[in-house]
């Protein structure tokens, strides 16, 4: 092929790549409202993103997350911040009505009912002023459990009270909001932190202060190794690793990769490190590794590369970071060879991509379409009114497994202690939470598939595979 072909579908490629991103909001909020019960997102600002000044850690007396707010709810909040929590019961009561899928009205409705008693503290970290859909997702499987627990008449007695805290998903924040939070005595747990950087920077923080973090969706083989008072629900990258190569070698029958990830992000590291091992214990081998984030990173020259190296299947494990170059190797490879994926594709752009991503296989910790005999996603879709996704169920489940280790000892230590039994084993929404030694969960991934469908309204849905 000359160069002026090759140059021609790549700048096409960049073309189409740059244009889905451009309208990604609308179609995400769209995407969202059928599947991850309306959730919304806005844009980040730079000053934003790069800001590593401690956020604010609220238990109903401000607003965190802008998108979501309203009249009822800001004055809801302005209520709590005065002490006058009936009229807060009130006016996020009102609120709700109006937006029933805002979990951090949820919360603070919840706390309000609480008001100045007796309650069990736990907190949330999330990322809202830099990832705000993942932010809610999380939110809602934490606001649910607290919802649930609430209800039925608190842990022994003493309701549960949530404060959320905003990380921006920087490392450097998380650690201040570690150690505010480890600071705060009344707090018994955290669920958090987003991105795997993010949880290794604040562990050490809650392991000398021992005070338990559960997070949710940090999947780096590093956090195995954080510390006895770091958990988390989701499964490690050795699960998802295994199964990915599992399924190239066993199903598709294929031996020979090229791995395409970022080396700069911990979670993509331990991706590909952990597939890599995998793959040759099924007798396969990884013939090309491709930094995602090169500065002159070229997907065209990339793909073109990995097919000259014997290639015979593509392994996207790119992080946040690096989703749209990997959105330009799947429009450059356009269906030739198949395409796993990580977790971190599990996102509407994917199913963007249209005809050229159909048939990518990407595994992630928990589908709704595979738990319909469960009772968790029935009660969730009631309560939010739409779909949730697996942040959310692994969120819920961090939640449930400190509800459970307060119930067992309501001290920070005690917490820990029952976390680390060998018999603990409390029913989640993603089935019965077991911690191994290392404080990962004991679960295998699931894999789901890019085929054509309605229920996202992107005309593609990920479906489970059997």
């Amino acid at each position: 092929m000359s160069q002026k072909n090759e140059t021609a579908i790549l700048i096409v490629a960049l073309l189409l790549t740059g244009g889905l991103l451009a309208v990604g909001y609308f179609a995400f909020t769209q995407w969202q409202s059928q599947t991850e019960a309306g959730m919304t997102t806005s844009p980040t600002s730079p000053t934003a993103r790069n800001d590593s000044r401690p956020r604010a850690i609220s238990g109903g007396q401000q607003l965190l997350v802008a998108s979501t707010t309203s009249p009822a709810k800001q004055e809801g909040i302005e209520a709590i911040a005065a002490g006058d929590y009936s009229r807060a019961v009130s006016q996020l009561e009102a609120s709700l009505q109006q937006n029933r899928n805002d979990p951090e009205a949820l919360i603070y409705l919840n706390n309000a009912r609480i008001g100045a008693g007796q309650s069990h503290t736990i907190a949330v970290s999330v990322p809202i002023t830099t990832a705000e859909n993942a932010a809610q997702e999380i939110l809602r499987g934490v606001a649910q459990a607290q919802n649930e627990v609430n209800q039925a008449g608190g842990i022994n007695g003493v309701p549960l009270r949530v404060l959320i805290a905003d990380d921006a998903n920087n490392p450097s924040v998380a650690e201040q909001v570690a150690q505010s939070l480890v600071a705060d005595d009344q707090v018994l747990g955290v669920v958090g932190h987003f991105a795997s950087d993010v949880t290794l920077a604040a562990s050490p923080i809650y392991e000398r202060g021992q005070l338990v973090a559960i997070s949710p969706t940090s999947t780096s083989m590093e956090l195995s190794r954080a510390g006895n008072f770091i958990f988390r629900t989701v499964p490690s990258d050795r699960f998802t690793a295994n199964t990915l190569a599992k399924y190239m070698v066993d199903t598709l029958n294929l031996n020979q990769a090229a791995i395409f990830y970022n080396q700069d992000s911990s979670y993509s590291r331990s991706l590909k490190d952990e597939f890599t091992t995998a793959l040759y214990g099924d007798g396969g081998a990884v013939v090309a590794e491709i930094n995602l984030a090169e500065g002159n990173f070229n997907s065209f020259d990339a793909v073109e590369s990995a097919t000259r190296q014997g290639a015979e299947a593509i392994v996207l494990l790119a992080n946040t970071e690096t989703v749209s170059q990997a959105l330009q190797v799947v429009r450059v490879n356009a269906r030739n060879l198949p395409v796993l994926g990580g977790d971190s594709l599990y996102r509407p752009e994917v199913l963007q991509v249209g005809g050229d991503s159909e048939g990518m296989v990407v595994a992630i910790p928990w589908h709704i379409l595979s738990h319909t005999n469960s009772a968790f996603p029935d009660a969730a879709t009631q309560l939010w009114g739409g779909d949730i996704n697996w942040r959310t169920t692994m969120a819920y489940d961090a939640t449930k497994a400190l509800i459970a280790g307060i119930s067992g000892d309501s001290s920070r230590q005690g917490v820990q202690r029952t976390l680390s039994e060998p018999g603990f084993s409390p029913k989640g929404g993603g089935g019965n939470i077991r911690f191994l030694p290392s404080g990962d969960r004991n679960q295998a991934a699931e894999l789901v598939k890019v085929e054509p469908g309605r229920r996202s309204g992107l005309g593609y849905d990920f479906v489970p595979l059997p």
